[in-house]
């Protein structure tokens, strides 16, 4: 994204969905299925069914939000449901209602094509590669983050000291959010190996001080130009999950006054984070305090100077 937006949608937790051959045989007893021609494979069958959901949730705003807002609130519904909403399949018919596998599954696609969120489903992990597990289990809860890892781990015949090794080095090149997170997975779920991983990469510049910042480990303190880098990162980690604009400027202001946190925002331009520029928008446009939000265009101005500089 390129700038922070109210809107944006909070990165969603996974879903558990059985697999492709359950869904389709769902979509085949759904009441629905008199209007489909169900015979082909069954990526055929859901796909022609997925069709017909978009074509009717278009006619009716209000059922699309409907499921919008069941499958966000990923709770039972007491009360009447709209008849379309069963009709389709989407809505398990018992009170209290809930989303069926095909209503989690039709949501998230839709959401997927709507906001660009990917919304994991549990399992689907366990053959991706280190960068793209810690970017899936950004969204991740307990207990289904270990679930996942266990998952993931299993496809790698159990090999915890390559497993460790793998998240170790993508940590410096994955986004905010996947770095705060491989930290976590590293310190909390790899015990002593995980914990070593994390001590080893001390003393790489910038990296270090953010392992450092968020494991506590006050004896490796940012070097002057790792300050920038470290305030950034952290804040862009809030920015990257969809949260509050308020927790964003709570990190950055880290209980400094106004005059404080201007001089402190000063000094982001000369960070090289690729986050900078959106942190420094929010700030413009969410800081309650003008004297920052100035300094926090003051800085963003002179980040673009210093990119041209920098080529």
């Amino acid at each position: 994204m390129s700038s922070y937006d109210d809107d944006t949608l909070p990165l969603q937790p996974p879903v558990r969905l059985p697999g492709e051959a359950t869904l389709a045989a769902a979509v085949r007893a759904a009441p629905l299925a008199g209007e489909l021609k169900t015979a082909g494979d069954d990526g055929e069958v859901l796909a022609a069914w997925a069709d017909r959901c978009r074509e009717r949730l278009a006619e009716d705003e209000g059922l699309l939000l409907e499921l919008i807002r069941m499958f966000l609130s990923r709770e039972p519904l007491k009360g009447d449901v709209p008849e379309a909403l069963t009709g389709l399949g989407l809505v398990r018919q018992a009170e209290p209602y809930t989303l069926s596998w095909l209503g989690l599954w039709v949501a998230r696609q839709i959401i997927a094509e709507t906001t660009g969120q990917d919304i994991p489903v549990m399992g689907s992990l366990a053959g991706t590669d280190a960068a793209a597990l810690l970017h899936g289990l950004r969204s991740y809860p307990e207990p289904e983050r270990g679930d996942e890892l266990a998952g993931w781990l299993k496809g790698r015949d159990d090999d915890s000291e390559a497993a460790v090794a793998e998240i170790a080095s993508v940590l410096g090149t994955v986004s905010p959010l996947s770095r705060a997170v491989g930290v976590e997975v590293l310190s909390a779920y790899f015990g002593e190996e995980g914990r070593l991983a994390l001590t080893r990469l001390l003393e790489e510049p910038k990296l270090g001080a953010v392992i450092a910042a968020r494991t506590g480990r006050e004896e490796r303190q940012p070097a002057p130009d790792e300050i920038a880098w470290v305030l950034v990162d952290m804040a862009a980690a809030l920015l990257e999950f969809g949260g509050e604009v308020g927790e964003v400027v709570e990190s950055i202001a880290m209980g400094m006054d106004a005059d404080e946190q201007a001089g402190t925002i000063a000094i982001l331009a000369f960070g090289d984070h690729p986050w900078t520029g959106r942190v420094l928008r929010v700030l413009i446009e969410h800081h309650p305090e003008e004297r920052v939000a100035a300094a926090a265009r003051k800085a963003l101005r002179r980040l673009h100077g210093l990119g041209d500089v920098r080529g």
